[in-house]
């Protein structure tokens, strides 16, 4: 291209937009009326989808589902239907259909077109708002099924209303193909919505795949949240034919919830705490509240609140009004009955919830929402509700059962003594400087720079690989921290002896951002915390607890995707003077291929086998190494999961070992 070519190019990039970084020009003097784009509602949506679903990434894809199926919740809720059928088809074909009143079919008022159209094509158009068709209504984001039309390279509705079946497809970035028609008969007694569609490849560009886990995991919490409801799932990708279909039903809501959680965990009491209730706000609107509790041997507590069967991750008022009346209702029967003498200080609310399991959902008809993900709960006469419902039940529950209520108080008069026991270890921690962290048993060897934005600490086991990381890491932004043997499991521990542990001690000095409630990741060291352990079982012990202590003790730096995980490679494959390194056994084979015969294979045991070269080359090098981000899609099942591979259950570790084992036969190399 000549320059006049790209002078030309360039001024015709910036009359159609002011660039942000492609190119280092000023925009146009003019500003007129043609510089002004309006854009039809679903044009908005398609041009900037990050807008109105978060992400086009794995979770704006499943996102689409949610908002679908949510408007079928919201229509069993209002006690029109009680089953709502999820199924994906090979093509990652998504149909979401209920059997409630079915959408209405006549013309809208408004737009002049079928309701149905109006619907899928206007944003916010819906029985959502004001005195609409739903007192209550769940919706992440209240623009639902006309962004998902938006999103999707083809969607098809079909209604089944009063023995007539009603149809319309809409293609090309959310436009109807031809008007809403009737496309033949359908028993009388039939009625509901049927909606079918097609995420645009053109939008999801990382995935248009869909998570078999994530859509049953998530059907399933939403048909404890509502109880009475049924959520079927029919996935036809599946093999296996345990795996086609779930069908979720459960009577008794947050009670079986609650149970559900509690599974892989010892209960100390045999009966789950459940209440719910109603109430009316200062404006006279009605807020439900339900809530389920229940006491396990462990000590971490696992909260998870709702609101309208939304995910408030951050909590909000409706956990306020809980903690509230938990403390209450706690220290007054612990007074009452004499475990707590004059003397003594009242228990603290985290005293009253270790190993507490619970969950609180609330249904409200104008939630607000604060917070940066916007996922707590803001309203705040939610907070009195709660309190009042729960602490009456709760209350009168420790009343009824004394032998129960005996087992409550006395696990939280225990953790009240763990927790000055904590006290006193964690102020002994905090007393360490940075300067003492060498004479600890882990030994920092620290990077050269300040700057944390480029610094990154590597949590290797033992003195031979970290020897061989701390003489091939680039010294100028990477720190090395080796660690002797296996970490306390923290998931078995109360906080006293985790504050006791060396090599725990060692890695929260080394951080810098504190622990627990006082995390604050501005002051994290690093900027990358990468655990590299050896590719052996003993080294996926030692990452499952590095994991264990993080997500208890240090939570924020998961979620904020500071912690990864270092793929060092399993084999060494040499012919002559060609050197390849295979990370798994199928990758080995292709190698083997490749290279043919008179080839040389060695079989990394261990970090330490490998010389500082081959350390930094395979595993450290930015430029070739492979690092696993470390996420918490899902507080819930990784709850779960780290009480049953650290609790003290042995079944359930058992089984998901057996289940999830891959055996192969011994290679010949």
């Amino acid at each position: 291209m000549s320059e006049a070519e790209k002078n030309e190019e360039m001024i015709e990039v910036t009359e159609a937009e002011v660039s942000t970084g492609d190119y280092d020009i000023k925009a146009k003097e003019e500003y007129s009326d043609d510089d002004i784009q309006v854009l039809d509602g679903l044009e908005a949506v398609r041009k900037r989808p990050g807008m109105y679903i978060a992400s086009t990434s794995s979770k704006g894809l499943h996102h689409l589902v949610w908002e679908i199926v949510d408007n079928g919740i919201d229509e069993a809720m209002a006690g029109y239907a009680d089953t709502v059928t999820v199924s994906v088809d090979q093509d990652n074909i998504v149909t979401v259909e209920d059997n409630g009143r079915g959408m209405p079919t006549g013309i809208n008022e408004k737009t002049k077109k079928s309701t149905i159209e109006t619907i899928f094509t206007v944003l916010h158009a819906g029985g959502k708002f004001g005195d609409g068709a739903y007192k209550v209504s769940g919706g992440l984001h209240g623009v639902g099924a006309s962004v998902v039309n938006a999103l999707s390279e083809w969607l098809e509705v079909t209604v089944y209303h009063e023995g007539k079946a009603y149809y319309v497809r809409f293609e090309n970035g959310g436009h109807a193909v031809e008007p809403l028609k009737v496309i033949g008969d359908c028993d009388p007694a039939k009625h509901g919505s049927m909606v079918r569609f097609k995420a645009d490849p053109t939008i999801f560009t990382e995935t248009t795949v869909y998570d078999h886990d994530t859509l049953r995991d998530r059907l399933r919490q939403l048909a404890f949240l509502n109880k009475g409801i049924r959520l079927e799932f029919n996935d036809a990708r599946e093999e296996e034919e345990s795996k086609r279909h779930h069908s979720f039903l459960y009577e008794g809501g947050l009670k079986e919830y609650v149970n559900y959680l509690n599974k892989h965990r010892t209960v100390i009491h045999p009966d789950v705490v459940y209440c719910e209730g109603h109430e009316k706000d200062e404006i006279g609107q009605e807020i439900e509240a339900e809530i389920a509790m229940q006491y396990n041997d462990g000590y971490q507590p696992n909260v998870y609140t709702f609101c309208n069967n939304i995910n408030t991750g951050e909590g909000g008022t409706h956990l306020d009004g809980f903690n509230r009346a938990l403390n209450r209702i706690i220290n007054r029967y612990a007074r009452e009955k004499g475990i707590l003498k004059e003397k003594d200080d009242n228990l603290t609310t985290d005293d009253c919830k270790e190993g507490i399991t619970a969950v609180i959902s609330v249904k409200h008809p104008d939630p607000q929402y604060e917070g940066q993900t916007k996922t707590k709960l803001g309203n705040s006469a939610v907070a009195k509700i709660v309190s009042d419902i729960f602490g009456a039940q709760l209350e009168r529950f420790l009343m009824e059962n004394p032998d129960q209520a005996k087992i409550i108080i006395e696990k939280a008069a225990l953790a009240s003594q763990a927790r000055m026991a904590a006290k006193r270890a964690r102020e002994a921690t905090r007393r360490k400087s940075a300067l003492e962290v060498s004479s600890l048993p882990g030994k920092l060897a620290d990077c050269s720079s300040k700057d944390a934005s480029i610094c990154e600490i590597y949590i290797v086991e033992g003195d031979s690989a970290g020897g061989s990381a701390k003489q091939g890491r680039d010294s100028h932004y990477q720190a090395i921290l080796p660690l002797r043997g296996k970490i306390l499991n923290v998931e078995k521990a109360r906080q006293a002896r985790a504050f006791e542990n060396a090599e725990i001690r060692s890695m929260i000095t080394a951080f810098g951002c504190g622990i627990l409630d006082e995390v604050d990741t501005s002051k994290l060291r690093y900027n990358k915390i990468v655990i590299m352990t050896d590719a052996d079982v003993d080294g996926a012990h030692i990452r499952t607890l590095l994991l264990t202590f993080f997500y208890r003790y240090m939570r924020p730096i998961i979620e904020q995707g500071y912690v990864y995980i270092a793929q060092p490679p399993l084999y060494k494959v040499q012919k002559g003077q060609a050197v390849r390194y295979a990370y798994t056994d199928h990758q080995l084979e292709v190698i083997k291929g490749e290279m043919g015969n008179g080839i040389g294979i060695q079989r990394y045991k261990g970090l330490g086998e490998m010389n500082p070269e081959q350390l930094w080359e395979t595993t450290m090098d930015p430029k070739n190494r492979t690092l696993i981000r470390v996420t918490i899609d899902n507080a819930e099942y990784a709850d779960q999961n780290f009480s049953m591979l650290m609790g003290e259950e042995v079944e359930p570790r058992k089984n998901f070992i057996i289940e999830n084992a891959n055996f192969v036969e011994n290679l010949d190399i």
